[in-house]
């Protein structure tokens, strides 16, 4: 299936009733900083305060009621495990979710608190796997990816779609990458809206698996990967991957140094919360690898689901 404009959407109007259309705000502060006009998308706002729950609530409510009565699994360490268990408890379904027993205490308690039936394995992609495949042979429930499924990279997309309707003459959008589900998305909804749009992502370069999956032509795995930004860690899924290639211009990398300091400028200038995986964004721009100055920016603010008492600047 090839994901297009109509999916996204289709997408739009389905979780139309469910999810928050977000904000676009802007900081004169930051475009001082940076020398460009920002505009923050800010799904930080969203429920579950991360853009996951548009794809995991278009995935939850594109199921029929026969499939949607088994309830719906999948392996997350955070953001999309709360979205899937919040979109499913609105749904009335089931939730089974296969989480990290390493993930952040913050995101555990919100995935039990939106009714998510939590199962812990150690923090490889193997046990998180065969943790899920063992519980959906067990439940019957559908697997939804947190990014490598089409109808969550239509959900995702939509963010674009709704900055871009509110911003129509933006040159250019940057969005994190980690499994690339907010990226594929964004590059559709950005190629179909405005043509010549720029699509550029933001990455730690403690996690640069996508920059040199980009370079290589295929897709490297992230292997072991240490950064503070832990929503970013996976590696890009093989319907992620060639969307990326065809529309994105390019993977900026950015220092744990950058990622902190742009974060810890959001919060005091901004008053804007926003999580680590967000300030990767932000930091492309912050760190000026690449020349984008006197422009009009659309960044997107992935989340805002951070450990209060783990602050990296504390």
């Amino acid at each position: 299936m090839t994901i297009t404009i109509n999916d996204i959407r289709e997408a739009e109007a389905r979780i139309q009733p469910y999810a928050h259309r977000t904000p676009v705000l802007t900081n004169e502060s930051l475009n001082q900083q940076v020398g460009a006009q920002v505009f923050l998308k800010c799904e930080n706002l969203q429920k579950v305060g991360a853009f996951k729950f548009r794809g995991a609530c278009n995935a939850v409510y594109s199921l029929s009621d026969e499939e949607a009565a088994r309830g719906v699994c999948t392996h997350s360490s955070g953001n999309h495990a709360a979205a899937l268990a919040l979109a499913a408890k609105m749904r009335g379904i089931p939730a089974y979710i296969v989480m990290p027993n390493n993930a952040p205490a913050v995101k555990k308690n919100a995935v039990a608190g939106y009714g998510g039936r939590i199962t812990f394995c150690e923090p490889t992609l193997e046990a998180r796997e065969s943790t899920l495949d063992g519980i959906r042979l067990d439940t019957g429930a559908n697997v939804i990816h947190p990014y490598n499924d089409e109808r969550v990279i239509a959900g995702q997309g939509t963010v674009a779609l709704e900055l871009l309707e509110d911003v129509a003459d933006l040159d250019v959008i940057i969005a994190p990458v980690g499994g690339g589900g907010l990226l594929s998305g964004t590059s559709i909804a950005a190629a179909e809206m405005k043509k010549g749009i720029r699509v550029i992502a933001g990455e730690p370069e403690m996690a640069d698996d996508a920059f040199r999956s980009m370079k290589a032509g295929k897709i490297i795995p992230s292997e072991n990967p240490k950064t503070i930004a832990d929503g970013l860690l996976t590696s890009l899924g093989n319907l992620t991957f060639p969307i990326i290639q065809k529309n994105v211009e390019q993977i900026v990398t950015v220092s744990e140094a950058g990622i902190i300091a742009s974060m810890k400028f959001i919060w005091e200038r901004a008053k804007i919360i926003i999580e680590p995986s967000s300030a990767v964004a932000i930091g492309a721009l912050w760190e000026k690898k690449i020349n984008l100055s006197g422009i009009k920016i659309g960044v997107i603010i992935s989340g805002g689901n951070v450990d209060l008492g783990k602050l990296p600047w504390q």
